[in-house]
């Protein structure tokens, strides 16, 4: 059988291991050291299974994986989530669909600390979600805001994806996470138009609330100075040349700590639990990386990320209708698997083709993670509505109803990054 033919089959063969809940890190590790030996014997895949998995963790950029984990974990301690969406909502609380609009506000401003989607969708679910569904809103329209809110989370820095984006392409990690503020405030805006949308068709969905005295809104701006103190330190000093990727992580995690003990939200037991957290999602991210890296080895014997690229250059594709057509596919590709494994899985073929085409990696880099976010909300198996389901304790179809006005607002996001590149673009050229 041609060896390109295999690489072929061997993608198809992990989406399949996916498809049936083999989780990602075992796919793609057991069909890339099957492949290998199918290939090259025993001999080449005791070498590879001697030196991928090392090569895979070693690199000491990698050691900005748990400490920004550790950020997010300690901040989620310290109940800042909570008082992110009191101070929201006293500023939009007032307004048709005010709690809708102060979570997606609160989810934007939370994932600037957190940088995952699940974590804050399930952080916010539980804040904001009984809150709505106590002002009379719409479940359907509650738990897709909180589903749709916490895909902010891998997009606005310091996003975890991302930063797997930067290792595996070897782009600058300060630009890229520079180059996401402009998309994540619009893709906060757009979610915040959707809910208008909604809610001015169907007002029952929706009800306004009290608005609240400037005193007041003054009074909870207090409680929330620290997360906004601590993006701007972090991403600010990258931003600036003050500190290196790694030492803005290390900044972050013991900032975060610091505010969860002066708050006296950080228990020693509560301590333990944290480090344990981080360790079980570092863990997870380092076996995905392995697997990654060793299904990464098959398909380079294979040629086929190659032999794809020429196919690619061959249709004689305009780089506006390839990123078009990438998009549906990853769509599709989006309600079958869950974000990192849909990226770790198609980078070798798209990245490539990438570069042939001249696309600039650090606007691919924000153009993947934004379809990823949709991936995550894209039913039957987008994660974050099996969260919501899971901590709100809906049934799947309520948050799906509500989810298509945000997917929709997600593809017109895509649609203007693809229009106006400068959205991306223009912060990364003011570091050069």
């Amino acid at each position: 059988m041609d060896a390109t033919w295999l690489g072929v089959i061997g993608f198809a063969a992990v989406l399949l291991l996916m498809f049936i809940q083999v989780p990602v890190a075992v796919a793609m590790g057991v069909v890339g050291g099957i492949g290998f030996l199918y290939l090259q014997g025993w001999d080449g895949l005791a070498y590879v299974m001697g030196s991928s998995p090392f090569e895979s963790v070693i690199p000491y950029s990698l050691s900005i994986v748990p400490l920004f984990v550790m950020m997010g974990v300690f901040a989620t301690y310290a109940g800042l989530s909570r008082q992110l969406y009191e101070a929201a909502y006293a500023f939009l609380g007032h307004y048709r669909g005010g709690l809708a609009l102060a979570t997606i506000g609160a989810c934007a401003a939370f994932g600037a600390i957190c940088g995952s989607a699940i974590a804050t969708a399930a952080t916010m679910c539980r804040v904001a979600l009984p809150e709505m569904r106590r002002r009379g809103y719409a479940d359907s329209l509650a738990t897709a805001t909180v589903a749709a809110g916490g895909t902010l989370g891998i997009l606005i820095p310091p996003s975890i994806i991302l930063l797997i984006y930067a290792l595996l392409t070897e782009q600058s990690l300060g630009k890229l996470y520079v180059a996401a503020l402009l998309p994540g405030v619009l893709g906060t805006g757009l979610y915040m138009l959707a809910i208008t949308a909604i809610t001015r068709l169907n007002p029952q969905s929706g009800p306004a609330g009290d608005r609240m005295p400037w005193a007041q809104r003054r009074r909870t701006m207090k409680n929330v100075w620290p997360v906004f103190l601590l993006f701007t330190i972090v991403i600010g000093g990258m931003f600036v040349g003050v500190f290196s990727p790694n030492e803005a992580a290390s900044v972050g995690a013991v900032g975060a700590l610091l505010f969860a003990v002066l708050g006296r939200t950080m228990t020693f037991g509560r301590f333990r639990d944290s480090l344990r957290e981080t360790a079980a999602t570092s863990a997870m991210i380092f076996l995905i990386l392995i697997g990654a890296g060793l299904f990464n080895f098959f398909l380079e014997v294979t040629n086929a990320p190659q032999v794809v690229v020429a196919q690619i250059q061959a249709l004689h594709l305009s780089p506006a209708l390839f990123l078009v057509l990438l998009t549906v596919f990853y769509v599709v590709l989006g309600a079958l698997m869950d974000d990192l494994a849909m990226m770790l899985l198609t980078l070798p073929f798209v990245f490539p083709a990438v570069q042939a085409l001249g696309i600039d990696p650090i606007w691919f880099g924000i153009y993947m993670v934004t379809i990823v976010e949709i991936g995550m909300i894209v039913p039957p198996v987008g994660m974050n509505l099996f969260v919501i389901q899971g901590v709100g304790q809906v049934k799947l179809q309520t948050v799906i109803r509500g989810i298509l006005p945000f997917v929709a607002a997600d593809l017109v996001r895509v649609g203007l990054l693809i229009g106006f590149p400068a959205i991306v673009l223009w912060l990364p050229s003011l570091m050069d």
